[in-house]
């Protein structure tokens, strides 16, 4: 059946969103430009790899040799939780794997401006009983579970996706890794307790990486397997159970010899980094996240949490550059947990003395627990144009029918109680606290130091009343960040003109 066939069947309101402004935004000519300086097509496939240390989000697309190349990077502005895989629903995890995306996981009405739906638990995740549901790439640079862009950049990821779904892919890849995977950085997280999983998944980078093809995922025996095919001698496919033993298969040899190359390379500078001590990266102490360094440089008492930057690159030499988008009033900054820096060991260096946050700080002007509450709203559970069309080309429903996880204390939250907090727990507290306050002249607080603690003496905030606003009173549309990013303070859209390939015009004849 034709794609207007399959909106003939559709209600008004599903034949509404066909007309949706937002998610008919075209493709910017620069990078319709540049697609055709790397020779490719504008409707062709694509895949989307995300890195939390790096806070970057890439978009690859298949060239006419049938190879895909980067097309282009995009900052994340918000992750939130740790380095590490999601494990159950409310951990603020972002998930780390390998998701399908088909256009039923699209979601135009998004209260998050636009999105698209993760797909997250996948069958592996569901073998080892992970829990979770609504984990998205959206809009609005606030996250809980989710990665957060800005309203500008979703606009643009989220033209392509459904540029790709014209051309006819129908599902595209979408890749979450806690790092890019080098041997660098598997040196220096080698301790951590995720690294099990890490190098499995590593085994579906590498894959990536010297094919430069989607690898083909499945899963068996609880893990994954990468780019299987049937024995010589076998007459069908094999059947893959998440949870059940491996069929018999085969990786093609050509794959399997250029992944063994590339590994060994890689394992010799890995122990080579190890035998010269490249120093074990420093744990979590309760930070939640991160966020790209160019919004970092643009927020008040900005931190890139556990995200990091190019080498040599300072917060205070991306505070001139122009941000890629709006930057909402209401963003907050990776922060430490105080529950949980107030449990952690003692540091042994001279900790930093911290000072109160300037008044008129606009971090955080709403509370990121309320701003879930009033996201829960999200109108992704499947009425939409592309999860009809979706369903009706067989391709699945997205995983959006439970409730939003309930609130997480965040670390503006309840601050400690001087009756019970002995002064070496709030000597800790003060001194891990003031890690994450950049640029503090300790002088400053030589005379302030008094035997109660600095969080106790800090006056509370008056609470923030909630932003109650509908998603439908954003600007409808945003400005492409390939033809002109803004600085952090508000840009101001205009309607663009449809292109011919829009949703308007291929189902015109519907209206």
């Amino acid at each position: 059946m034709t794609a207007g066939g399959l909106l003939a069947g559709c209600n008004t309101d599903q034949v509404s969103l066909a007309t949706n402004a937002k998610a008919n935004q075209p493709v910017p000519p620069k990078l319709i430009a540049a697609m055709a300086e790397k020779d490719m097509d504008l409707q062709s496939p694509i895949l989307v790899r995300l890195f939390k240390q790096e806070a970057e989000l890439e978009i690859w697309k298949q060239t006419r040799s049938g190879k895909f190349a980067l097309l282009k990077t995009y900052p994340i502005c918000r992750w939130s939780g740790d380095l590490g895989p999601k494990v159950r629903e409310g951990d603020r995890q972002a998930p780390e794997g390998f998701y399908s995306i088909n256009p039923s996981q699209m979601n135009p009405q998004s209260a998050y401006y636009l999105s698209f739906n993760t797909g997250y638990p996948n069958a592996f995740d569901k073998a080892l009983g992970r829990t979770g549901s609504q984990l998205m790439v959206h809009g609005d640079c606030s996250s809980r579970g989710c990665y957060a862009m800005t309203d500008e950049q979703i606009a643009e990821i989220y033209s392509l996706g459904r540029e790709s779904f014209f051309g006819g892919q129908k599902a595209f890849q979408l890749q979450a890794y806690p790092f890019k995977m080098t041997p660098v950085n598997m040196a220096r997280h080698r301790n951590n307790p995720n690294m099990p999983f890490w190098k499995m998944i590593k085994e579906g980078y590498d894959h990536f990486e010297v094919t430069r093809q989607e690898p083909k995922v499945d899963f068996c025996e609880k893990k994954y397997v990468f780019d299987a095919a049937k024995p010589a001698d076998a007459k069908r496919d094999p059947v893959f159970d998440a949870s059940a033993k491996c069929p018999a298969y085969v990786i093609p040899e050509e794959i399997a010899e250029a992944v063994r190359g590339k590994q060994a390379r890689d394992e010799t500078e890995y122990a080579r980094l190890v035998a010269k001590g490249t120093p074990v990266a420093r744990m979590n102490t309760g930070i939640d996240g991160g966020m790209n360094k160019v919004f970092a440089a643009k927020i008040p008492e900005g931190s890139t949490g556990l995200s990091e930057g190019a080498e040599g690159t300072t917060l205070q030499m991306l505070a001139m550059a122009k941000a890629p988008g709006t930057i909402p009033g209401h963003v907050n900054p990776p922060k430490p947990n105080l529950d949980a820096v107030a449990s952690a060991p003692a540091p042994q260096e001279e900790p930093v003395t911290a000072v109160s946050a300037p008044a008129t700080t606009r971090v955080a002007a709403v509370a990121p627990a309320e701003r879930a509450q009033e996201k829960s709203q999200e109108k992704s559970s499947g009425g939409g144009f592309f999860s009809n069309l979706g369903r009706k080309m067989g391709l699945g429903t997205a995983d959006t029918t439970a409730t939003t996880p309930p609130p997480q204390a965040t670390a503006s939250v309840a601050p400690a109680q001087t009756s019970v907090t002995p002064p070496t727990a709030a000597s800790r507290l003060k001194a891990a606290v003031t890690r994450f306050v950049p640029g503090h002249d300790k002088s400053k607080d030589a005379a302030k130091d008094a035997p109660k603690p600095a969080v106790a003496a800090a006056k509370p905030a008056e609470p923030a009343k909630p932003d109650t606003r509908l998603a439908a009173t954003r600007p409808a549309l945003k400005p492409s960040v390939s033809d002109g990013a803004s600085e952090a303070t508000q840009i101001m859209g205009a309607a663009p003109v449809v292109q011919s390939n829009s949703f308007d015009s291929r189902f015109g004849a519907v209206k």
